[in-house]
């Protein structure tokens, strides 16, 4: 009786171990777009496919958009270091003080205006200088929103004089600085306020890329786009990432930490870059037809706005100094990754 009942012991906790062996790892996925974002549907929702199929299952994605695992999008960096969500996408610029080293390449007519280039740009910037900064986590991927152009409601900025006393939407102390060098009134904001705000008068319009324009509808309401001339850099473009519980990571199984690696880093990254093109493309195409007027920057006057913005880079530089940071060699890197990346088609 004893010998049966420790063999029936030994096969119920192998079943068991088999069983959970057997049991899908369930991946919570947070960001704060809607579900019917280019991000969810063009990039994380394929992605999560691949892992599923990748992992025969044993990888399942809970995606939770539109920061339904509560709390702001400035939390995010949080909800995934302390476990409240296993993935997160959001950008390091929300919370700067966590992400010093990775201000350089959002700094000012610095980064590829287009997602593609942009996003190759910030990966390769990331992975040579600022990988302390994200040491808690682990970094699925990192890419350019693509360039932020000035979206107006009354008239077309096209000169620096334009700019002047104009209320526009800022998503980060960067962009703010920027706008404030080049005469402007910054007014900090989330994406999800700007529609609302413009539409009451309380900014004149916003600093964002065209694949957020489309995705709030500030197209109705801010008819004016004005772009930098082909070519050069942006005037101003956010990073964002894809970050992963470390915890979380570091508790699957080798086979299953294989398929998260296989699908994240640089190919991952061009992903969402050339995801971003298309949804800038589409945006373009849908302003023209709201009858919008889209204006391209004459050099001369982009060259005056990118003099009058030396200063923001000068703060900068002084500002990492007390975090040890040497800034200006950052700032250069990030200018000569850049460079490399401009007007790149493939």
């Amino acid at each position: 009786m004893k010998l049966k009942l420790t063999l029936a012991a030994i096969l119920a906790a192998t079943a068991f171990g088999a069983q959970a062996q057997t049991q899908p790892v369930k991946i919570k996925v947070a960001h704060f777009l809607a579900s019917v974002s280019n991000l969810q549907r063009d990039v994380l929702e394929p992605w999560c496919e691949t892992l599923r199929k990748e992992s025969a299952d044993r990888l399942q994605c809970e995606l939770y958009p539109a920061m339904q695992i509560g709390g702001a999008p400035s939390q995010l960096v949080g909800h995934v270091r302390d476990g409240i969500a296993d993935v997160v996408w959001t950008s390091p610029s929300y919370t700067p003080n966590l992400f010093p080293a990775m201000e350089a390449i959002e700094l000012p007519f610095v980064v590829p205006a287009d997602g593609l280039g942009g996003s190759r740009a910030m990966w390769e910037y990331y992975e040579q200088h600022a990988r302390k900064d994200f040491e808690r986590y682990k970094v699925l991927a990192l890419h350019s929103g693509s360039g932020q152009n000035l979206n107006t409601v009354k008239a077309p900025v096209q000169t620096l004089a334009d700019m002047k006393g104009v209320k526009l939407r800022s998503p980060s102390r960067v962009s703010s600085r920027l706008l404030s060098a080049l005469g402007a009134a910054p007014v900090n904001m989330p994406a999800s306020a700007i529609t609302e705000s413009v539409s009451r008068g309380v900014a004149d319009g916003a600093l964002a890329p065209w694949e957020l324009v489309t995705a709030i509808k500030l197209d109705e309401i801010a008819r004016f786009h004005t772009e930098p001339p082909a070519g050069k850099p942006a005037y101003f473009a956010v990073s964002m990432a894809l970050l992963m519980n470390k915890k979380k990571y570091d508790s699957l199984p080798a086979d299953l930490k294989a398929v998260v690696d296989r699908n994240s880093g640089l190919a991952l990254v061009e992903k969402f870059g050339q995801s971003w093109d298309r949804a800038t493309e589409a945006s373009r195409k849908r302003a023209a037809s709201l009858g919008n007027t889209l204006v391209v920057q004459k050099a001369e006057d982009y060259e005056a706005m990118r003099k009058a913005a030396a200063g923001v880079e000068a703060e900068w530089i002084k500002e990492v100094k007390s975090k040890g940071l040497d800034g200006a060699a950052l700032i250069s890197a990030a200018r000569e990754i850049s460079n490399k990346n401009l007007g790149r088609a493939d």
